[in-house]
């Protein structure tokens, strides 16, 4: 089959292979026949080595599809079943699903050490454990979420990661307050999805940040009230909140420098969320004393900060009920041989996010 496949971390080129196999169904996995999957920027700091991932791998783990094969021990799901890939399966009994927290589960990392392809050069890794930038992949019978035949697989992809950490960061972590005031920095798809949220959740005016005009102009089809690029963000602070700072301002980047900023842009007693993934080496600054003397919330979101197959759930319905748009989040559509002409949009900003068709 084919893929696109990653040789060394730090080559900022896909290699389109037709060589590649998934291996590994036995019990309690099955197979899929990826349809369509969202390149998520997540995908690029695994690239770059800013996130950790073994290579060679094949990226991607915002996909949907349908099965072709179960392994032995797996119930529920059966050959031509619809379904979006959930790149961190909750195994519902440990710890932190017990108490509610099923996206801190660590059982969805067990596989991700373990090669899911292989090719004649040697074994292949799947990102996150997945590898959606492939024509089938090899996951646990948990990674495979049923959806609704009137899903269609682009949107469930986009729901598989993106939009379900996005309007979760701002719905599940921040519990944005109707009538508050919100900065989103940072304004990729995540980050449109995190307005969406503070949107549906009420707020009263929402500042969306970001350095590329295409991506502000976005914004504001979205629901943000006014876009601004990084430089303005101070003059919006001025005028929105008289200075005092925002109710709530999410990061979405995943730098430190983007995260100092947030957190000056908070008021004292507000709230900072950091939904942006970064890397283990950057450290973000606060001092004791302002940490103790302005008493911000500092919340990190991972995926959306709650159990995803309810988050699945709330933005199908978010989106059937028109609350949400997620086919306007769609601005690039490629097929897998053309997945380096996505990367390249990617990185100047043209496309919010890319749908590649597989």
């Amino acid at each position: 089959m084919r893929a696109a496949v990653l040789h060394e971390i730090g080559q900022d080129r896909l290699d389109v292979l037709d060589d590649v196999e998934p291996v590994g169904l036995g019990p309690g996995k099955v197979r899929l026949r990826v349809r369509a999957t969202g390149l998520c920027h997540s995908d690029v700091s695994a690239m770059k080595g800013v996130l950790p991932q073994p290579a060679p791998f094949i990226p991607g783990h915002e996909g949907a599809g349908e099965v072709l094969d179960v392994g032995d021990g797996v119930t529920g799901l059966g050959p031509g079943d619809r379904v979006l890939i959930c790149w961190l399966p909750a195994c519902r009994g440990c710890p932190a699903c017990r108490r509610g927290q099923s996206h801190l589960c660590l059982a969805g990392f067990a596989g991700a050490g373990t090669p899911n392809f292989t090719r004649p050069a040697g074994e292949v890794f799947g990102f996150a454990g997945t590898g959606t930038f492939a024509e089938e992949i090899v996951v646990s019978a948990g990674s495979a979420v049923p959806i609704p035949d009137d899903v269609p697989f682009d949107i469930a992809a986009l729901i598989g990661c993106g939009v379900s950490t996005g309007l979760g960061a701002a719905l599940n972590t921040a519990r944005v307050a109707a009538g508050s005031s919100v900065a989103v920095i940072g304004c990729g798809g995540v980050g449109i999805s995190t307005i969406q949220g503070a949107r549906v959740a009420g707020a009263a005016r929402i500042v969306a940040v970001d350095p590329v005009a295409s991506r502000r102009e976005a914004a504001l089809r979205f629901g943000a009230t006014e876009a601004v690029a990084p430089d303005g963000l101070a003059d919006a602070k001025s005028r929105v909140t008289a200075g005092e700072g925002f109710d709530y301002v999410f990061e979405v980047v995943g730098t430190s420098a983007t995260a100092r900023t947030a957190y000056e842009s908070t008021r004292r007693g507000g709230t900072l969320c950091v939904v942006g993934a970064g890397a283990l080496d950057d450290h973000l600054r606060i001092s004791m004393f302002e940490l103790f003397f302005d008493e911000k919330r500092i919340l990190p979101s991972l995926y959306g900060g709650g159990d995803v197959l309810r988050s699945y759930e709330r933005a199908i319905a978010l989106w059937r009920a028109g609350r949400i748009d997620l086919e306007g989040l769609i601005t690039h559509r490629v097929r897998l041989e053309e997945v380096n002409d996505a990367l390249d949009q990617m990185r100047t900003g043209a496309a919010l996010r890319t749908c590649i068709e597989i």
